[in-house]
């Protein structure tokens, strides 16, 4: 069984060619079971969580991570997500690689949303803001400027600080980054914003987004947490990467359903339909479109094929 380090899972998985290999997956499909989802302590909204996602493809492979999800990491220095990736042979059973879970999942994760970003923001889209600077902030910068092109990428986090020096950091990269402290203005002024936040209350507000805005979600992972308000739901076109998870464990689809804000009928389509041209995606440019992330097995097992074939010279 090889063991596939950090560096070697960063060189296979550029976004250009993760975010085929999703598209692909996509397309093809695989048996993947909604995740199991346990909270460590279940009374403590920041006590941790644990998932487990399993996936495969009966003549090919077959993948399980394992993660751990702490909210009070970043006060330790850690990151939030961390866990663990095996691949298996589908047919014979046979363990082929174990790999680093956090990379793997926030660069599938960030090449999901630049996926979901290709067919639902403006093509002419010029101005990102991220909301939030963990771990996932410059991953999903790096994957939406490698489909869109930016001549200005806003930076905002409720510890101004961190905003600031992440948009140092990836100003050394070249991207056009700067750090902003007024949210609403930011919003107002974007064409795409992105989120990845562990936010419980909404963030974004529905009145902010200008026409044309495209507004993808990636934190709120579960039904308790909130990144943009019921008013940002009501105003726009909603996707989700799957609707299974979207209907089950994101706060920001499962809270308005639950209130009769939105109905199951109002998601216009998921990840599936948009790869395999069962939903155009887009349909004006005036149209404000909304994407919900909660991550999918099928995209671990895309990105942790790619990192294993890249390694193995298949």
């Amino acid at each position: 069984m090889r063991i596939i380090e950090n560096a070697e899972i960063t060189a296979a998985l550029q976004y250009p060619a993760l975010i085929e290999a999703l598209r692909r997956m996509f397309q093809s499909g695989c048996t993947q079971p909604l995740r199991h989802h346990h909270a460590l302590e279940p009374q403590n909204d920041k006590g941790g969580t644990l998932l487990i996602m399993p996936a495969w493809q009966a003549d090919g492979y077959l993948g399980l991570k394992t993660v751990t999800v702490m909210p009070e990491n970043g006060a330790r220095g850690l990151p939030s997500v961390q866990g663990t990736y095996q691949l298996f042979d589908a047919r014979t059973g046979s363990a082929l690689a174990l790999m680093d879970a956090g990379e793997l999942t926030t660069r599938r994760t960030a090449a999901a949303s630049a996926l979901a970003a290709g067919y639902l923001s403006r093509k002419n889209a010029t101005k990102m803001l991220m909301v939030g600077a963990g771990a996932m902030a410059p991953c999903l910068i790096r994957a939406h400027a490698s489909v869109r092109d930016f001549s200005d990428i806003t930076i905002w986090n409720h510890r101004p600080e961190r905003a600031a020096n992440l948009a140092a950091l990836l100003a050394k990269e070249g991207f056009p980054t700067r750090a902003v402290t007024d949210l609403e203005a930011a919003t107002r002024a974007s064409d795409l914003i992105s989120c990845a936040t562990l936010s419980t209350e909404p963030l974004i507000q529905g009145d902010w987004l200008q026409d044309g805005a495209h507004l993808d979600l990636v934190g709120a992972f579960t039904p308790a947490m909130r990144e943009s308000d019921d008013t940002a739901v009501q105003r726009t076109s909603l996707f989700v990467d799957t609707r299974e998870g979207g209907l089950k464990e994101a706060g920001d689809i499962v809270q308005p359903l639950a209130v009769g804000l939105i109905r199951e009928s109002d998601l216009r389509a998921d990840l599936f339909d948009l790869c395999q041209g069962a939903h155009p995606g887009r349909a004006s440019e005036a149209e404000i479109t909304l994407f919900k992330s909660t991550g999918a097995a099928l995209e671990d097992l895309a990105a942790a094929i790619l990192a294993f074939e890249s390694g193995s010279g298949k």
